[in-house]
């Protein structure tokens, strides 16, 4: 059974190869005695800068465990780890139609998974391919020209392919190696694996999305682009096609709806199936930029070049309004980004490259808002929320998708400064207070004078506001059974963040397989 070490540090620099002897001294061991040496997790401790260490979690086998722990019973660093086999696959006859719509991460990795059962599928998506979508993106963000149906939301890759491409997750889910494993060989650098904050880049995603297309093309999977589900063909509670693009009619007894959160014209048509829904809390608010050096700065007290670009995590929570500000999808060394797919609606994100090499690091600070906020009887009632501020940004923008800015000190009315944002097509200085509810705008105050309290720093002239992020997740549920499908729809299965069933990429790529593992068992070993 393997050994697991716990709290191996090495300071800023060090060379990783000498982690093996490391854990040897550390265990009272010739270095050679160590077999399947292997890094499970590797983080950054900033709790007593400058001091800085990376501290790391290995493992590793003996060939004579019993005297090792007899020696060793009392080592709180040690423990024995559960040897693990790999998650059995096993091929499946498919004896009925399986289509997917939506390929984001949940319908790509349902994909996948689905092809290493040998199920085939046809996928949908009503975008275009990843490299015509960066085409059509890059063209919106340098002339403001908005491709409805090919944007930073819909397209191959889904929303995540145009962020920081993190991959952290919440969740305890046995199939978390597994995708890894998968972004891993598809163009994923090795060490998401185990670091302890992984992430891919948006510029290595695009590349990584184009290699899934390939496989899945090549392992018997129907590729559709530019083709959009508009309806669904039923008889007694059994679903039995699917329609696309107003006209066609697809037959398919199992259908994955991977949509994404931005699908907004969908979730009206599904409403009218009558497809059970309920809203759900989000959260709405504005992206704020600093110059990366200073959250560097702020965090690591004397930054190294070994270490990465710094992060933060912040929330505060008003326990008599009950509302929390918290910082979301922040990105080192990133960009803020456009990220409309509706004419006359601004709406920002942010983005980072692999190498997080911009200067600047940007966050979004949203508050949470409830359904009772926007009328909470209708589904569809967080859809229209959405909008209403989105159009309220585009009008304080210029009507031009140009995006309203506003100095950090001038938003908290302490002062002033320049406005300076990496947003694309640009920015117009503007009362960011106009284009949230009062209430989101009281909250963001709040919380941000908390967030220079625990990051002393935080609130610079330096830093600009940018709005409005209203995208961070769903506005409803798709309601779903033990089963994953929809409750009084036989074959129909809502899945991924459109759903509301994920908040992220590797939340709703675990999502999309376990869809995936439970059609398998619909068929035939």
């Amino acid at each position: 059974m393997p050994v697991l070490l716990r709290n191996l540090t090495l300071r800023p620099g060090d060379d990783e190869g000498n982690l093996p002897l490391l854990t040897a001294q550390a265990c009272g061991l010739p270095p050679s005695a160590l077999q399947e040496f292997r890094i499970l997790r590797k983080g950054v401790d900033a709790r007593k800068k400058p001091r800085v260490l990376l501290v790391y979690t290995v493992s590793f086998s003996l060939s004579d465990e019993e005297a090792f722990w007899q020696r060793q019973s009392g080592n709180p660093h040690l423990e024995r780890l559960p040897a693990t086999a790999p998650l059995a696959v096993t091929k499946r006859r498919a004896s009925e139609p399986v289509a997917i719509v939506g390929m984001g991460p949940a319908g790509l990795f349902c994909a996948l998974r689905l092809a290493a059962y040998g199920i085939a599928a046809t996928l949908f998506e009503r975008g275009k391919p990843v490299e015509q979508r960066v085409q059509d993106v890059t063209r919106f963000w340098r002339d403001g020209q908005l491709d409805t149906e090919s944007n930073v939301q819909f397209g191959e890759g889904g929303a995540g392919t145009f962020s920081d491409g993190k991959l952290t997750c919440r969740l305890r889910d046995p199939n978390t190696s597994w995708v890894l494993d998968q972004l891993v060989t598809f163009g994923a650098p090795a060490e998401i694996r185990y670091q302890a904050k992984p992430h891919v880049g948006t510029d290595r995603l695009r590349h990584l999305v184009a290699a899934i297309r390939k496989h899945l093309a090549e392992n018997g999977m129907t590729i559709r682009f530019s083709t959009r589900c508009t309806g669904l063909s039923t008889t007694n509670g059994q679903l039995y096609a699917v329609r696309c693009n107003d006209h066609e009619e697809v037959a398919c007894r199992h259908l994955v709806l991977a949509i994404g959160h931005s699908a907004r014209d969908t979730y009206a048509e599904l409403a009218g199936h009558g497809l059970l829904m309920e809203p759900k809390p989000f959260a709405i608010g504005l992206r704020v930029e600093h110059p990366q050096g200073l959250v560097d700065s702020i965090q690591y007290g004397q930054p190294h070049p070994a270490l990465p670009r710094a992060d933060y995590a912040l929330t505060y929570n008003n326990h008599t309004t009950g509302r929390s500000c918290y910082s979301f999808c922040m990105c080192p060394g990133g960009v803020v980004i456009a990220s409309s797919s509706e004419v006359g609606m601004v709406v920002t994100n942010g983005m980072s490259n692999l190498g997080r090499d911009s200067g600047q690091a940007n966050s979004a600070l949203v508050v949470n808002v409830r359904p009772e906020d926007f009328d909470g009887g209708d589904p569809l009632a967080g859809v229209r929320f959405q909008q209403q501020w989105e159009r309220r940004a585009f009008e304080a923008g210029d009507c031009s998708y140009h995006a309203p800015s506003q100095n950090l000190l001038t938003f908290l009315r302490r002062g002033s400064g320049p406005v300076r944002s990496s947003y694309r097509p640009g920015t117009v200085e503007a009362d960011l207070a106009a284009v949230l509810p009062d209430y989101v705008t009281a909250t963001l105050r709040e919380g941000i004078e908390a967030f220079d309290r625990k990051m002393r720093g935080f609130v610079t002239s330096e830093a600009t506001l940018t709005g409005v992020e209203t995208r961070t997740s769903a506005p409803l549920r798709i309601l779903r059974g033990e089963d994953c499908q929809a409750p009084g729809l036989r074959g129909l299965y809502p899945c991924g963040e459109g759903a509301g069933y994920a908040g992220g990429i590797m939340s709703a790529a675990l999502d999309g397989v376990r869809v995936a593992d439970m059609i398998a068992r619909q068929f035939t070993p």
